[in-house]
């Protein structure tokens, strides 16, 4: 995607190219998003703080819809959900791809159509299923044997739903190890390679209540090159030939998932959408008049791609801290905000705003406030050498895998989400509170 800044900015164009593309300084060491500086985000609701750019999300949104113009494209909710998100995302006609109850009941509460909805999961309980059939979800995506059986009594013998089985292509893909997902050996969905995806269709095909649409499969998160599509779009496209000489059906759908790559740093590899969606388009055409098959229809999921660059988090600093020939920076946030360094290694660039630094650039590592040695935000990370208790730092592409995944520990409490747009700021999300904790802990 295209991040065009507003002009008139004193820090050059690359460094923001990683932020939303309302970002603009208008004086040295002011940030704004969204015509919001970013300073008065955080004196009005506190520190830490989500800041999400509404526009930047709905042209996203739009950029998919764009890029994608005869596809199904359905926002991955685990990325990041509220209300608001939900509203935007339907507004600008996307679908919902969703992982619990919990996310399908919030969605449908909002106002979400269910049709465009779809329920994906691993294990999924009893009040997944539930849920999914009492509110009419578009597609349920099946991932082990064991929900077939399942999920047909549940739908009872009058019944009927619509289904997609999520199938490992054997492609290895991913900006790490924990988060790639189309290879074997993992939780996720059913083998080609060892024949039980093909058994749990011929299952599914033997249960009138099912309706199979179509294959699913997901490669991973943070993919930056498009040539695994390419690989997944000809095993499933393989697999779909296999299936129309053995049972005689035309499967009308495949869903080649998301994990969509975003740059979270200057100079860090991006998945140009244009390139995939041109890609795979042709792949699949080819691959469909190999195999003598109608070309499917596509279903896409980006959820990072979305809502990451939309984000920012803001901390202010608590402590600095110079030992052992390192400087520490502590942030009144941490690992229960943000877990991802923790979990994937991932490495942010913060940066000091609120006031220019006076002092030249110097390497520091930015902790959180958590007692955990593994507490790190942003190793390597260069600030003015005058960093000092009391200044506010900013880190981009905070809009994915944060909150969705924040925790109380030390039970300090979620950070709240504020939308920005045509320079006012709203509360989407508000903070966790003391009382909050306290209300959940019943006994003595």
């Amino acid at each position: 995607m295209t991040t065009v800044h507003e002009p008139g900015l004193t820090t050059p164009a690359g460094a923001l190219c990683v932020w939303p593309a309302s970002t603009a300084e208008p004086r040295p060491g002011e940030l704004t998003v969204g015509g919001v500086p970013l300073a008065e985000v955080a004196e009005r609701f506190g520190t830490p703080v989500y800041v999400l750019d509404e526009d930047e999300v709905r042209e996203r949104c739009r950029t998919y819809r764009h890029a994608f113009p005869e596809a199904d494209v359905l926002y991955a909710a685990k990325a990041f959900l509220c209300r608001a998100m939900i509203r935007w995302v339907d507004e600008e006609g996307l679908g919902l791809d969703v992982c619990s109850a919990g996310e399908l009941e919030l969605a449908v509460a909002t106002g979400f159509p269910p049709e465009r909805i779809v329920l994906h999961g691993n294990a999924k309980s009893p009040r997944d299923l539930g849920s999914a059939l009492r509110l009419g979800v578009g597609r349920i995506v099946i991932d082990s044997p064991s929900e077939i059986a399942r999920l047909a009594a549940a739908v009872g013998p009058d019944g009927h739903q619509k289904v997609m089985v999520r199938v490992v292509p054997g492609v290895s893909a991913g900006g790490h190890e924990k988060i790639r997902t189309g290879t074997e050996d993992q939780k996720f969905g059913l083998s080609i390679r060892d024949g039980h995806a093909q058994h749990a269709i011929a299952r599914i095909l033997d249960q009138p209540q099912l309706q199979l649409t179509g294959l699913h499969c997901h490669l991973g998160s943070q993919i930056t090159t498009v040539k695994p599509y390419l690989s997944a779009v000809r095993r499933m496209v393989g697999l779909m030939a296999r299936l129309h000489r053995q049972h005689g059906v035309v499967l009308p759908e495949l869903d080649l998932g998301g994990g969509h790559g975003i740059a979270y740093r200057p100079g860090d590899a991006a998945l140009d959408l244009t390139a995939l969606a041109r890609r795979v388009r042709a792949e699949l055409r080819e691959a469909c008049a190999a195999a003598g098959l109608p070309v499917p229809r596509l279903l896409v999921e980006p959820g990072r791609a979305i809502a990451g660059p939309a984000g920012v988090a803001l901390y202010r600093v608590l402590a600095v801290k110079r030992t052992g020939g390192h400087t520490y920076v502590a942030v009144d946030g941490g690992m229960s905000d943000n877990p991802r360094p923790a979990l994937y290694g991932v490495r942010y660039a913060p940066r000091l705003v609120g006031r220019p630094g006076s002092a030249a650039p110097a390497p520091v590592t930015v902790v959180g406030r958590h007692c955990e040695a593994g507490d790190v935000l942003a190793s390597g990370a260069v600030l003015p050498d005058d960093i000092r208790p009391g200044d506010l730092l900013a880190v981009p592409a905070a809009g994915a895998y944060h909150l969705s995944m924040a925790s109380d520990y030390n039970l300090v409490g979620r950070p709240p989400v504020v939308a920005v747009d045509d320079g006012r700021a709203r509360l989407l999300v508000r903070r966790e509170s003391l009382e909050d904790l306290r209300s959940r802990d019943v006994g003595l």
